[in-house]
């Protein structure tokens, strides 16, 4: 179990696997929740949300595999109030040396009356059977009073109440929608410290949104007055406007101790590698002046900027970039760089692969070094995140050959894909070239969806620079995000379509359980 060893300590219960797939686009297999899931134990994120075991069997797959491998960290589950979810999730967690489940219901009178359809006294009852139910598979289980901040305090404090006396031992008061002010947040949280007779016999937990830009700002206001559990994300990833990001939560801690003297076990040195992990994944690209983990967090054009860093860095950085695993690129590797030097390197990174995802990504590098005279260290990284974290996709690319220009059109893709173990090899003509390249895919995999977005950045400088590609297509209403990297911004291109479409394969097997949103 979880649990604060001072009054300063934090919890920090990360929810990126659950809410932070809830965001429209977001979708991870199970070998890149699992990659997700290691960093965070090694990042030494108290509490991780691994899933909604009862959306899908790919979701309890993932809870259920993540409480086997994750030691260091408690590993959770989210269920409705119902019994069929909370057993679901209970048997998801079994394997975990440290499990929790977390069970929620509405209580705000607009989710009462419009959403759950139910009576006041009737919620109260769902919230004693089901975290009683709960506490007959586990010590540690988290109630969560959904619409928190929309909830009337007699109601909230009877509910929370009543949780506690059923065995709950953490009490989390969501900002479901993100309507909550800082201090109104604050006020909220000293009310039910105040007026819940029994709530020394919980801790008090948050989860924040960002609707109007103050999940990170509620989060904080709400420590400073007792909460000790802060429910967050990398890059604050999550349902429309996003959750507190894990990232600004842990250096606001750490950069204002005068105002926030607390404590958490996280090692603030993997932060920058935990956010490009999860952007990748995701295909959600970190905006470059996002607070922390932004390619512009530590830049500084202004020539008045300049001058003070270089005299003095604490002119203009409150933080250093090296505080969240931000060093400098270095020119280390080249096309006759071995296989021992590049294991040396990926370790260096930070990357702990086996033998078979060295020998891809190496492969990978070699094939860079010959067109590419410099490789950085930012390159390795696309490298490994491009390709090593996707195993197990039904669809790959096997080969691509595109004419285009003046003296060819129009443009036309001649492509091998391998789709399920079968090669399949298609000629397609396209108003532009991605065009015919995304052609050529929809025909070989018989997948039409709709293409939401196609954006290309580059991964370094320079005109030899890998292009990495982010795609957005949209199926039946369920939308996923895909990334490729390549030199070859036309291969770039095919890796990430073929991304979204495997995504788009996992999410086919999801369902959206009402109230899925706590």
């Amino acid at each position: 179990m979880a649990t604060k060893k001072s009054k300063n300590d934090i919890i920090i219960f990360d929810t990126t696997l659950r809410d932070g797939e809830q965001s429209p686009g977001a979708s991870m297999n199970l070998s890149e929740k699992i990659r997700i899931a290691e960093i965070l134990e090694d990042m030494g994120v108290d509490v991780i949300e691994a899933g909604f075991p009862i959306a899908s069997d790919g979701d309890f797959e993932a809870v259920n595999e993540i409480a086997k491998i994750v030691k260091g960290s408690t590993v959770c589950g989210l269920a409705r109030s119902s019994k069929g979810d909370i057993d679901r999730c209970a048997e998801a967690i079994k394997p975990a040396a440290s499990g929790r489940i977390h069970t929620f219901i509405s209580t705000s009178p607009l989710h009462m009356k419009y959403k759950l359809q139910m009576e006041p006294e009737d919620v109260r009852q769902e919230v004693i059977d089901s975290v009683t139910l709960a506490r007959n598979y586990t010590d540690d289980v988290e109630w969560s009073c959904e619409d928190g901040s929309r909830t009337e305090h007699d109601f909230m404090c009877q509910t929370i109440e009543s949780a506690i006396d059923a065995g709950a031992t953490t009490i989390n008061i969501p900002d479901t929608v993100g309507y909550a002010m800082p201090m109104e947040y604050a006020a909220m949280i000293e009310m039910v410290m105040n007026r819940v007779p029994n709530i020394d016999k919980a801790i008090i937990s948050v989860h924040c949104h960002n609707d109007l830009g103050m999940a990170v700002a509620n989060s904080l206001a709400a420590v400073q007055v007792g909460a000790r559990q802060v429910e967050c994300t990398i890059n604050g990833l999550g349902e429309r406007a996003g959750n507190a990001a894990m990232e600004e939560i842990i250096m606001g801690l750490r950069t204002r101790p005068d105002h926030l003297p607390y404590n958490t076990n996280i090692k603030s040195e993997l932060i920058t590698k935990a956010s490009k992990l999860v952007s990748t994944v995701t295909g959600f690209t970190v905006q470059p002046n996002k607070a922390i983990v932004g390619t512009n967090a530590f830049a500084h054009e202004a020539g008045i900027h300049q001058d003070g860093v270089l005299k003095n860095a604490q002119t203009y950085e409150i933080m250093t970039p090296e505080s969240v695993g931000l060093t400098e690129s270095k020119l280390v590797m080249g096309k006759h760089s071995g296989r021992h030097a590049f294991r040396e390197k990926l370790i260096e990174l930070g990357y702990d692969l086996g033998d078979n995802a060295v020998q891809d990504a190496f492969k990978r590098f070699k094939d860079l070094a010959d067109v590419k005279k410099d490789v950085y260290d930012e390159d390795i990284i696309a490298i490994v995140d491009d390709a090593v974290i996707r195993t197990n996709d039904i669809i790959n690319l096997e080969k691509l050959e595109v004419l285009c220009g003046t003296e060819h059109q129009p443009p036309k893709a001649s492509m091998t894909l391998n789709v399920d173990g079968k090669q399949k090899s298609a000629e397609m003509t396209g108003d532009g070239p991605v065009d015919a390249i995304f052609k050529g895919i929809k025909q070989l995999t018989g997948m039409e969806p709709h293409l939401q977005l196609y954006q290309v950045h580059a991964v370094t400088q320079g005109t030899d620079a890998q292009a990495e590609v982010t795609v957005r297509l949209e199926e039946d209403g369920k939308t996923v995000n895909g990334q490729g990297a390549d030199t070859d911004t036309m291969v770039a291109s095919a890796r990430a379509y073929i991304n979204a479409l495997n995504k788009l394969l996992v999410k086919r097997e999801k369902s959206a359980p009402s109230a899925l949103s706590a």
